[in-house]
């Protein structure tokens, strides 16, 4: 007769149900003392026989509060299915039920935010409000699950339902507030909804000492990074370590006081965290692209070199000679045996050229910590410029070579010494432009000591007098 009952539910067959229940009036009962697993309205439930459910809970109401193998309760299986009659039937039977939790540590309304079904969670938040904030699956909150399976209508419904501060920014076992998934995870219009919201904590810290701008940094930079850094700012997000200096800033010289006239004036340093975010992305940038520069530069230079060195202007001998005057072997360099001088020089300034630039490389991909300095970008940036005055040398001795004595000598002359004027001369202005950078930097660091010195002496004036 059991068999028959679930074969009934299945079907959702009312006659089915009810001519059983004249056979045994108890079947109900005994189905509530012997199944351990799904009854009947669970099967009712879970395929949206809504008629055969109000049946059911007109003569057996209790089942309503029964849980199957998984802890699960006819209203979950109906919130999961999205069937709105049938969990209005249950509700009003057992309100409690919304609070139950299955094996997951999933109740109803934790099911509806996960499905998205928002009709079917307007009706349990309505009847419990309070289930809305019970914590859901470790310890994540159900505005977490609204974030974590893209339910952002949902979100919006609890949101404007609860209008709590504390429930809003809830965090979850890692400390993570809805605001620190949602970067994560680069969901752009959650993040421009969260940004417009009052309640909402941006710059609160997850349990690593990181804002949601720290989360952001950590991640890959698309278009969708630079939009979300836009939607940050214009909520006033800063960096954890921003935070910090403000604090200590505050606490540090919020209590200085200037006498007037008998009367304490207290100047609040105000944090510029927007402006050391700038900065410090325009740092990184900076760095990034200088970096890229000379990794592109430097291997130019060395394949140019590496080429010329093998095959040096004039080329190179395709056979053997005894001959006292030019005696060379396959393979040796044409400009050796007939202008050694020049030779010389060419093979000189082309080495110096090619290992500079492999230095260069080197270095950049070394990963080495004090590779992201701006100080050792300048330092490569100063053996480029070797790397490429070596360059132009080994050209201008070439060419000096290539031309022959066929060619007029006093236009070789005037060339040559119109290429080596013209590179000396940016040369010039490219190391005095940089020498009066670096005079005005060490100016300006010295000027700031003094002021600093001059400041703590006078403050230390004035405590001595003060006691």
């Amino acid at each position: 007769m059991e068999r028959r009952i679930f074969e009934a539910a299945e079907e959702g067959n009312i006659i089915s149900l009810r001519n059983l229940l004249q056979e045994d009036a108890l079947i109900l009962d005994r189905i509530t003392v012997s199944c351990y697993g799904e009854t009947p309205l669970h099967i009712a439930s879970m395929l949206g026989h809504a008629e055969f459910v109000q049946e059911i809970l007109g003569r057996k109401p209790e089942l309503a509060g029964e849980l199957d193998s998984r802890k699960s309760s006819p209203l979950h299986l109906a919130t999961s299915k999205g069937y709105l009659d049938i969990v209005k039937k249950l509700v009003s039977v057992n309100p409690e039920m919304c609070f139950a939790c299955d094996c997951d540590g999933k109740n109803p309304v934790h099911i509806a935010v996960i499905k998205g079904r928002v009709s079917v969670l307007k009706e349990l938040v309505e009847v419990r409000p309070n289930a809305a904030r019970m914590l859901m699956e470790r310890g994540k909150t159900i505005l977490h699950a609204c974030v974590r399976f893209y339910q952002l209508e949902a979100m919006k419904f609890l949101m404007e339902q609860m209008n709590d501060r504390e429930f809003v920014n809830s965090k979850d076992d890692d400390g993570y507030t809805i605001l620190h998934l949602a970067v994560a995870d680069k969901q752009v219009e959650a993040i421009q909804f969260l940004t417009t919201i009052n309640a909402i904590e941006v710059n609160a810290l997850n349990k690593g000492g990181f804002t949601a701008l720290d989360i952001l940094k950590q991640s890959r930079r698309d278009l969708k990074y630079y939009e979300i850094v836009e939607l940050l700012r214009r909520g006033e997000a800063i960096f954890a370590e921003d935070i910090a200096v403000s604090k200590h800033e505050l606490g540090s010289k919020q209590t200085t006081t200037l006498t007037s006239h008998g009367n304490n004036q207290i100047n609040i340093l105000r944090p510029q965290g927007n402006h050391t975010e700038k900065s410090v992305e325009k740092k990184d940038d900076w760095l990034k692209e200088m970096n890229n520069a000379l990794m592109v530069v430097a291997s130019l230079i060395a394949t140019v070199t590496f080429q010329a060195g093998l095959n040096p202007p004039a080329g190179v001998w395709q056979d053997s000679s005894q001959d006292p005057k030019f005696d060379h072997m396959p393979g040796e360099s044409i400009m050796a045996d007939t202008d050694g001088f020049s030779f010389n020089l060419f093979f000189t300034s082309n080495t110096i050229g090619f290992v500079a630039s492999l230095c260069i490389i080197l270095l950049l991909v070394s990963g080495l910590p004090f590779c992201k300095r701006r100080l050792f970008t300048w330092i490569l940036m100063v053996i480029l410029w070797v790397a490429i005055s070596a360059l132009t040398l080994a050209y201008l001795f070439s060419q000096s070579f290539i031309t022959g004595s066929n060619e007029p000598f006093i236009g070789k002359i005037y060339a040559t010494e119109m290429v080596l004027f013209v590179w000396i001369g940016v040369m010039g202005i490219l190391l005095l432009s940089h020498s009066i950078r670096l005079i005005k930097r060490i100016i300006r660091k010295i000027i700031i000591y003094f002021i600093k010195l001059t400041k703590a002496r006078r403050d230390t004036n004035g405590s001595n007098g003060d006691e």
